[in-house]
């Protein structure tokens, strides 16, 4: 009789588990907090050790979702290759619709102070980086865990509602 309940119970959170990561990943997975009402956020904050993009309309969050990050993402970004997701305040700076990555939103980096910092130190600071969904050909899920070189990367759904709310010229501030 016990092992009959423990198999019960097994199923039951078998089948609640994949309709958990169903949800999550599948592909018609909610936008999570989006106010329908805004047409375009004035900031975005990227909370690295939370895994979390908030952007924000007068400094309310209406639309917030969970990010990975470069393959190696804990500090700051010193030289191209590390994996790390660089730090502190940048701007999109372009908008990408034939990105390898399900669009994309590109981020002022390196800064004149990365490319001075790097120049002093002998490396290359990087670029490219951005905020963008999964790579074409995944269209039907979401990449687990931290996997891009630098960048941040969202759902394909929910990239597509960051296109339409940021502008050129948005803030971002990445936080450690």
């Amino acid at each position: 009789m016990r092992l009959f309940l423990l198999r019960g119970a097994l199923l039951i959170l078998a089948v609640a588990g994949v309709f958990v990561l169903w949800d999550r990943y599948g592909p018609t997975a909610p936008a999570p907090n989006m106010v329908p009402a805004v047409e375009q956020v004035d900031n975005i904050l990227i909370e690295k050790s939370a895994r979390r993009l908030s952007a924000t309309v007068d400094g309310d969050v209406v639309f917030q979702v969970e990010i990975a990050l470069g393959f190696e993402p804990g500090g700051d970004k010193q030289m191209e290759g590390v994996g790390k997701t660089p730090e502190g305040h940048f701007t999109i700076s372009r908008r990408n619709p034939q990105s390898a990555f399900h669009l994309s939103l590109g981020l002022d980096y390196p800064r004149p102070e990365d490319i001075a910092r790097a120049q002093a130190e002998g490396v290359d600071p990087g670029g490219d980086i951005f905020i963008h969904g999964q790579p074409n050909g995944l269209s039907m899920l979401t990449l687990p865990g931290d996997w891009t070189a630098g960048c941040i990367a969202v759902s394909n759904a929910e990239m597509e509602t960051l296109w339409r709310l940021v502008p050129i010229g948005t803030p971002v501030e990445i936080k450690p």
